[in-house]
């Protein structure tokens, strides 16, 4: 086996079985479908809300009650206002002032044109609920009573509708003197703004604190459960990264409050979509994450700092909420214009960080400027051979000179005999008097397997390549080529298989078969070697890799499949300038007739 033919085949066997271990390990997630049990009368139905007057605050000393879930009040229906802006539609109920409603009105479930709005949150006694909620803990002096909660009703002070140019005031006092406004505004994308405040004329002092809850009543219908990709609770506490999966959630009571030093956030984290409470006053707020094991309830709780108001003064907190589509360029606004610390970790980049996040951003930026992400993906391939050419020169190069270097090799092999160590001896004496580095072929090929996996986490988690099409039949980057030979890529009169099933792995796309093509071109630049074994390898590979492709993201078939393109260019003229002019249609006739001996034999 010839050094160089070695080191392809090394390569190659790293990156197959770099992909194999994958494919087991990590295979393309299944949706699937959640329900919600109502434990308390057997069956699917209405989940229990939370109440915000439970156990007392054991993790400080103010001496302020903690949000913890209890009951709803049942069967009260209440005046809804509605929210209408550029991006979002919806209402939030007086019942307690929630924003339980909420729909994102630029994106859909699928790409059918009547398909439904994603709706992001639900009231109550929806079957997969979710919202967020304000209020006032007690302290001192005061109980649940004296203060609004999750089944207080408010009434508008003023205000019809919420919209970025017209806000909602509401308003409730209890019977001791005590007045609460909330101001609601929302900008035009997806951040509402809620500004809270305490009146206080009840003759004596009032000790109190803000919080900010988010609950979910059970895991979401469209959980990915994928390793991939993380679900569940998020957080930013003083610039570290905190995530929790839906199964490590700590139950009520066991759970631990994190005490905020400078700055923080919490919430909620879905493939695309997610809720943030972004406190205004961020040094002792207390964050907390945990289910109520009864009844699948998920909650998040920002509590600010405590307040006492003495009477005739008025405490005024703000906090934020994001509610909405993960959109990068959003994101990055308010993480950049708008304070929120640490706001693009919301998108889960996961270990290669340093890799998947400049990626997309020159991604996204190429999409802007093209308009169009499946052009955008092959710019940003040829920016990637364009970094990683010096390299790619010096290997093609250095092939091309192992090339010119053959004649002398199979003259050393012959002297030597079976002598091993005297045959490797010479060949590393062969190689320094030439400055020939046999193991620079495998580089270009093994650092293109870290590029390659963090694409696969870019195109799989970012929002900006869900439903993006390319040309003619690729609707949607994000997921497989939808072709199939089944149908003869659609002149037949039937469907082909379902994408990511094992019909369609079995009945390939035209970008997977294209994907084989190339890989098999790209071995036609060299003769095919002389081991058996290697000739099996190097035949079997291309259409290996065709099918265990077959079911990823189209957006990353493109990738490879331009990745392959541009390296059988630069390799072809990269080794002509040196003298070695590769026979492509000579290694293709002869690879046919050794397959015709053998067949023969």
């Amino acid at each position: 086996m010839d050094d160089q033919n070695k080191n392809l085949v090394i390569a190659m066997a790293l990156s197959a079985m770099v992909f194999i271990v994958w494919m087991v390990f990590f295979p393309p997630p299944e949706p699937r479908q959640q329900t919600v049990t109502d434990t308390t009368n057997g069956g699917i139905g209405q989940v229990d809300d939370i109440d915000l007057a439970a156990a007392p605050d054991t993790a400080g000393t103010d001496n302020v009650e903690q949000p913890e879930p209890v009951e709803e009040t049942e069967g009260h229906s209440a005046q809804r206002i509605s929210i209408n802006t550029p991006t979002l539609s919806g209402s939030i109920s007086l019942l307690g002032g929630r924003i339980d409603e909420l729909l994102l009105k630029n994106y859909r479930e699928t790409l059918e044109p009547d398909s439904p709005i994603v709706t992001l949150l639900s009231p109550s006694e929806s079957e997969h609920a979710y919202y967020a909620l304000f209020g006032w803990a007690p302290g001192g002096e005061l109980d649940a009573d004296d203060v609004p909660g999750a089944n207080t009703i408010w009434n508008v002070r003023s205000g019809t509708e919420l919209t970025p140019e017209t806000p909602l005031s509401l308003v409730w006092e209890n019977n001791s003197g005590l007045t609460f406004q909330r101001d609601i505004s929302v900008d035009r994308k997806s951040m509402f703004t809620i500004a809270q405040s305490v009146k206080n004329n009840s003759g004596s002092q009032a000790v109190l604190a803000p919080y900010g809850i988010l609950a979910r009543h059970g895991e979401p219908q469209d959980l990915k459960n994928f390793f991939i990709l993380h679900e569940g609770a998020i957080q930013i506490i003083d610039g570290e990264l905190k995530e929790t999966d839906y199964d490590d959630f700590d139950p009520a009571g066991q759970h631990r409050d994190i005490v905020v030093e400078e700055d923080g956030w919490t919430g909620f984290t879905d493939h695309y979509w997610m809720t943030t409470l972004i406190p205004s006053d961020g040094p002792g707020t207390k964050i907390s994450t945990f289910m109520d094991p009864r009844r699948e309830i998920y909650q998040t709780t920002a509590k600010q700092r405590t307040r006492t108001v003495s009477t005739g003064e008025t405490a005024i907190v703000e906090t934020r909420l994001f509610a909405g589509a993960k959109e990068w360029e959003t994101i990055r606004n308010y993480q950049n214009d708008s304070g929120v610390h640490k706001f693009l970790d919301s998108i889960d980049w996961g270990w290669f960080f340093f890799l998947t996040k400049p990626i997309f951003a020159l991604l996204h930026w190429l999409n802007v400027e093209i308009g169009n992400m499946g052009w955008a993906i092959i710019a940003l391939t040829l920016i990637i051979k364009a970094i990683l050419m010096p390299l790619a020169y010096k290997s093609y190069v250095s092939m091309a000179k192992m090339k010119e270097l053959q004649p002398e090799m199979e003259k050393i092999k012959e002297i030597v005999g079976d002598d091993r160590k005297k045959l490797q001896q010479e060949m590393m004496a062969l190689y320094k008097k030439e400055k020939v580095n046999p193991a620079s072929g495998c580089l270009p090929i093994l650092l293109q397997i870290p590029i390659f996996f963090s694409l696969y986490k870019v195109i799989f988690v970012t929002l900006e390549v869900r439903h993006a099409p390319w040309v003619g039949w690729i609707k949607d980057l994000s997921m497989p080529d939808p072709s199939s030979i089944y149908n003869l890529w659609g002149i037949l009169p039937w469907a082909g298989p379902e994408p990511g099933s094992i019909m369609a792995l079995a009945f390939i796309g035209i970008l997977p078969l294209l994907l084989g093509i190339s890989m098999w071109l790209q071995q036609k630049l060299n003769p095919a070697p002389t081991d058996p074994t290697q000739q099996m390898i190097f035949a079997w590979l291309p259409w290996v890799f065709m099918f265990m492709l077959g079911s990823f993201a189209s957006g990353l078939v493109i990738y490879w499949i331009a990745n392959n393109t541009i390296t059988f260019i630069q390799q072809y003229i990269i080794m002509r300038s040196q003298g070695y002019k590769p026979d492509i249609l000579g290694n293709i006739i002869a690879g046919f007739r050794k397959k015709t001996k053998v067949k023969d034999k």
